[in-house]
């Protein structure tokens, strides 16, 4: 025995050896992958739109939380090969199937939520999303808007991300109408 030998790993039995078998597994695996899409559909885009200390607290302790669902007392090397395996599997087979069937797509994803229109904010849309002023401020501030005020427009989409329009202001306006005089005058020279 050299004095590298003790540098290298020592594999115990359940280094490839699987506790369960390969279709308990993949069952486990793809069930849980199924209730946790369900789950955040059901608990709202919040979860995905920006994550607050709570929310990231909720995320990482959820993870932790499945884990023994998701692979019971199976400790080797190929179970969790076969696990991840099944969680990949069922997301391909989920984003294909969504691709193709728009309507399943758009009841699972939902629908983008008006927060703002023409500078006023929807209150019960926000109580409904359980976004605060607050979060919509530092949103737009994310975006590089320094107030509310300048925005127009905004939505959370249905990936989480907010979508802001910014008001049109006189100078917006009038650099409009400079714009279009100058289109008009060079379609008359092409004439």
């Amino acid at each position: 025995m050299t004095m590298f030998d003790s540098l290298l790993p020592t594999f115990g039995t359940d280094f490839w050896n699987l506790n369960m078998g390969v279709a308990e597994k993949l069952i486990r695996s793809v069930a849980i992958y199924v209730f946790l899409v369900v789950a955040l559909r059901i608990f709202g885009k919040r979860e995905l739109a920006q994550l607050n200390p709570f929310d990231l607290v909720v995320l990482l302790t959820l993870s932790n939380t499945v884990q023994n669902a998701l692979i019971g007392n199976e400790t080797s090397l190929l179970g969790g090969m076969l696990g991840a395996t099944a969680l990949l599997g069922a997301n391909y087979v989920m984003v294909r199937v969504l691709y193709r069937h728009r309507k399943a797509a758009r009841w699972l994803a939902g629908k983008p939520v008006e927060l703002m229109r023409a500078g006023r904010i929807h209150e019960k849309a926000m109580a409904a999303e359980l976004l605060s002023r607050d979060d919509l401020t530092a949103a737009a501030h994310r975006q590089g808007f320094r107030d509310l005020h300048e925005i127009s427009d905004c939505s959370i989409e249905t990936s989480g991300l907010f979508t802001f329009q910014k008001k049109r202001t006189d100078g917006d306006e009038a650099v409009l109408a400079a714009l279009a005089r100058i289109e008009a005058l060079l379609a008359k020279e092409r004439r």
